[in-house]
Protein backbone atom coordinates (compact mmCIF):
# COMPACT_ATOMS: atom_id res chain seq x y z
CA UNK A 1 0.00 0.00 0.00
CA UNK A 2 1.30 3.47 -0.93
CA UNK A 3 2.32 5.79 1.89
CA UNK A 4 0.23 8.93 2.38
CA UNK A 5 1.73 12.14 1.01
CA UNK A 6 3.44 14.30 3.65
CA UNK A 7 0.73 16.89 3.01
CA UNK A 8 -2.43 15.24 4.37
CA UNK A 9 -4.55 16.96 1.73
CA UNK A 10 -2.72 15.23 -1.12
CA UNK A 11 -3.11 11.69 -2.33
CA UNK A 12 -0.01 9.63 -3.12
CA UNK A 13 1.09 9.62 -6.75
CA UNK A 14 1.35 5.83 -6.82
CA UNK A 15 -0.17 3.64 -8.10
CA UNK A 16 0.17 5.60 -11.32
CA UNK A 17 -2.17 3.36 -13.30
CA UNK A 18 -4.52 4.09 -16.21
CA UNK A 19 -7.50 5.13 -14.03
CA UNK A 20 -5.28 7.46 -11.98
CA UNK A 21 -3.83 9.08 -15.10
CA UNK A 22 -7.28 9.42 -16.64
CA UNK A 23 -8.94 10.86 -13.52
CA UNK A 24 -6.08 13.32 -12.96
CA UNK A 25 -6.01 14.36 -16.65
CA UNK A 26 -2.62 12.80 -17.29
CA UNK A 27 -1.30 13.77 -13.86
CA UNK A 28 -2.28 17.47 -13.95
CA UNK A 29 -4.46 16.96 -10.88
CA UNK A 30 -1.33 16.39 -8.81
CA UNK A 31 0.02 19.87 -9.64
CA UNK A 32 -0.33 22.69 -7.15
CA UNK A 33 -1.66 25.27 -6.62
CA UNK A 34 -5.20 25.11 -8.03
CA UNK A 35 -5.36 21.59 -9.54
CA UNK A 36 -8.77 22.35 -11.06
CA UNK A 37 -7.23 25.16 -13.07
CA UNK A 38 -4.54 22.80 -14.38
CA UNK A 39 -7.24 20.29 -15.31
CA UNK A 40 -9.10 22.97 -17.27
CA UNK A 41 -6.09 23.85 -19.44
CA UNK A 42 -5.89 20.90 -21.90
CA UNK A 43 -9.09 21.80 -23.83
CA UNK A 44 -7.89 25.40 -24.12
CA UNK A 45 -4.48 24.33 -25.43
CA UNK A 46 -6.07 21.84 -27.87
CA UNK A 47 -8.49 24.43 -29.28
CA UNK A 48 -5.74 27.01 -29.63
CA UNK A 49 -3.59 24.45 -31.50
CA UNK A 50 -6.56 23.67 -33.78
CA UNK A 51 -7.04 27.38 -34.50
CA UNK A 52 -3.34 27.85 -35.27
CA UNK A 53 -3.51 24.85 -37.60
CA UNK A 54 -6.35 26.51 -39.50
CA UNK A 55 -9.08 24.08 -38.43
CA UNK A 56 -12.62 25.00 -39.41
CA UNK A 57 -15.29 25.78 -36.82
CA UNK A 58 -16.84 22.37 -37.52
CA UNK A 59 -13.53 20.59 -36.92
CA UNK A 60 -12.99 22.45 -33.63
CA UNK A 61 -16.52 21.53 -32.56
CA UNK A 62 -15.93 17.84 -33.34
CA UNK A 63 -12.66 17.83 -31.35
CA UNK A 64 -14.41 19.44 -28.36
CA UNK A 65 -17.35 17.02 -28.51
CA UNK A 66 -14.97 14.04 -28.55
CA UNK A 67 -13.02 15.49 -25.62
CA UNK A 68 -16.25 16.21 -23.73
CA UNK A 69 -17.62 12.69 -24.23
CA UNK A 70 -14.31 10.98 -23.40
CA UNK A 71 -13.66 12.98 -20.23
CA UNK A 72 -17.27 12.58 -19.07
CA UNK A 73 -17.12 8.82 -19.64
CA UNK A 74 -13.88 8.54 -17.62
CA UNK A 75 -15.44 10.51 -14.78
CA UNK A 76 -18.49 8.25 -14.56
CA UNK A 77 -16.69 4.96 -15.24
CA UNK A 78 -14.04 5.50 -12.56
CA UNK A 79 -16.18 7.46 -10.08
CA UNK A 80 -16.33 4.73 -7.45
CA UNK A 81 -12.66 3.89 -7.90
CA UNK A 82 -11.70 7.56 -7.43
CA UNK A 83 -13.36 7.69 -4.01
CA UNK A 84 -11.08 4.99 -2.60
CA UNK A 85 -7.99 5.70 -4.74
CA UNK A 86 -7.89 9.29 -3.48
CA UNK A 87 -9.14 8.55 0.04
CA UNK A 88 -7.86 10.59 2.99
CA UNK A 89 -4.93 9.10 4.93
CA UNK A 90 -7.36 7.77 7.55
CA UNK A 91 -9.17 5.81 4.82
CA UNK A 92 -12.17 8.13 4.51
CA UNK A 93 -13.33 8.08 0.85
CA UNK A 94 -13.29 11.39 -1.01
CA UNK A 95 -16.07 11.86 -3.52
CA UNK A 96 -14.40 14.81 -5.27
CA UNK A 97 -10.70 14.73 -4.41
CA UNK A 98 -8.54 17.66 -5.58
CA UNK A 99 -6.49 15.28 -7.75
CA UNK A 100 -9.58 14.32 -9.78
CA UNK A 101 -9.69 17.04 -12.44
CA UNK A 102 -11.15 15.17 -15.41
CA UNK A 103 -14.47 16.81 -14.50
CA UNK A 104 -12.87 20.22 -15.05
CA UNK A 105 -11.58 18.99 -18.42
CA UNK A 106 -15.15 18.02 -19.35
CA UNK A 107 -16.68 21.26 -18.10
CA UNK A 108 -14.11 23.41 -19.87
CA UNK A 109 -14.69 21.46 -23.10
CA UNK A 110 -18.40 22.25 -22.86
CA UNK A 111 -17.70 25.93 -22.17
CA UNK A 112 -15.38 26.11 -25.17
CA UNK A 113 -18.08 24.77 -27.49
CA UNK A 114 -19.38 28.34 -27.44
CA UNK A 115 -16.41 29.34 -29.60
CA UNK A 116 -17.15 27.37 -32.78
CA UNK A 117 -20.87 28.04 -32.34
CA UNK A 118 -20.31 31.79 -32.00
CA UNK A 119 -17.83 31.82 -34.85
CA UNK A 120 -20.32 30.03 -37.07
CA UNK A 121 -23.34 32.12 -36.11
CA UNK A 122 -21.82 35.53 -35.59
CA UNK A 123 -18.98 35.64 -38.09
CA UNK A 124 -19.79 33.26 -40.91
CA UNK A 125 -23.46 34.28 -41.10
CA UNK A 126 -22.62 37.96 -41.18
CA UNK A 127 -23.95 39.03 -37.77
CA UNK A 128 -20.56 40.61 -37.24
CA UNK A 129 -18.50 41.73 -40.19
CA UNK A 130 -15.23 39.77 -40.40
CA UNK A 131 -13.78 42.84 -42.16
CA UNK A 132 -13.99 44.88 -38.95
CA UNK A 133 -11.48 43.51 -36.44
CA UNK A 134 -12.77 43.32 -32.89
CA UNK A 135 -10.77 42.39 -29.83
CA UNK A 136 -13.18 39.52 -29.08
CA UNK A 137 -12.55 37.93 -32.46
CA UNK A 138 -8.92 37.17 -31.52
CA UNK A 139 -8.45 33.48 -30.66
CA UNK A 140 -6.45 34.26 -27.51
CA UNK A 141 -9.22 36.52 -26.19
CA UNK A 142 -11.93 33.98 -27.14
CA UNK A 143 -10.09 31.30 -25.19
CA UNK A 144 -9.07 33.41 -22.21
CA UNK A 145 -12.63 34.63 -21.75
CA UNK A 146 -14.08 31.09 -21.88
CA UNK A 147 -11.39 29.85 -19.49
CA UNK A 148 -11.94 32.62 -16.92
CA UNK A 149 -15.74 32.34 -17.09
CA UNK A 150 -15.62 28.58 -16.54
CA UNK A 151 -13.19 28.77 -13.63
CA UNK A 152 -15.26 31.51 -11.96
CA UNK A 153 -18.56 29.68 -12.40
CA UNK A 154 -17.05 26.35 -11.36
CA UNK A 155 -15.96 28.01 -8.12
CA UNK A 156 -19.26 29.85 -7.53
CA UNK A 157 -21.38 26.82 -8.49
CA UNK A 158 -24.63 28.62 -9.42
CA UNK A 159 -27.89 26.65 -9.36
CA UNK A 160 -28.24 23.76 -10.13
CA UNK A 161 -24.50 22.99 -9.89
CA UNK A 162 -24.40 22.68 -6.09
CA UNK A 163 -27.46 20.42 -6.09
CA UNK A 164 -26.03 18.24 -8.87
CA UNK A 165 -22.82 17.88 -6.86
CA UNK A 166 -24.77 15.79 -4.34
CA UNK A 167 -25.50 13.02 -6.86
CA UNK A 168 -23.62 9.78 -6.17
CA UNK A 169 -20.10 8.91 -7.26
CA UNK A 170 -18.78 10.21 -10.57
CA UNK A 171 -22.14 11.65 -11.62
CA UNK A 172 -22.12 14.31 -8.92
CA UNK A 173 -18.47 15.15 -9.58
CA UNK A 174 -19.14 15.53 -13.31
CA UNK A 175 -22.53 17.20 -13.56
CA UNK A 176 -21.76 20.24 -11.42
CA UNK A 177 -18.84 21.02 -13.75
CA UNK A 178 -21.00 20.50 -16.83
CA UNK A 179 -23.53 22.95 -15.36
CA UNK A 180 -20.73 25.49 -14.85
CA UNK A 181 -19.50 24.80 -18.39
CA UNK A 182 -22.98 25.38 -19.83
CA UNK A 183 -23.33 28.66 -17.93
CA UNK A 184 -19.87 29.75 -19.04
CA UNK A 185 -20.67 28.98 -22.68
CA UNK A 186 -23.93 30.94 -22.52
CA UNK A 187 -22.26 33.88 -20.76
CA UNK A 188 -19.45 33.81 -23.33
CA UNK A 189 -21.97 33.97 -26.17
CA UNK A 190 -23.93 36.83 -24.60
CA UNK A 191 -20.79 38.88 -23.93
CA UNK A 192 -19.55 38.25 -27.45
CA UNK A 193 -22.89 39.13 -29.05
CA UNK A 194 -23.43 42.31 -27.01
CA UNK A 195 -19.84 43.55 -27.40
CA UNK A 196 -19.62 42.99 -31.15
CA UNK A 197 -22.97 44.44 -32.19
Amino acid sequence: MAKPHKNKNRAPLKPLNVPTLALSTLGLGFLRPAPGTWGSLPPVVIVFACMLAGASTQQVAVVLIILLIASSAVNVAFGRYAETRFALPDGTPQKDAPEVVIDETAGQSLALLAIPIEAALLLENGWVSPDVPHILTHPEVFLAMAFILFRALDTLKPWPARALEKLPHGWGVLLDDLAAGAYAGIAHGLIYFIATR
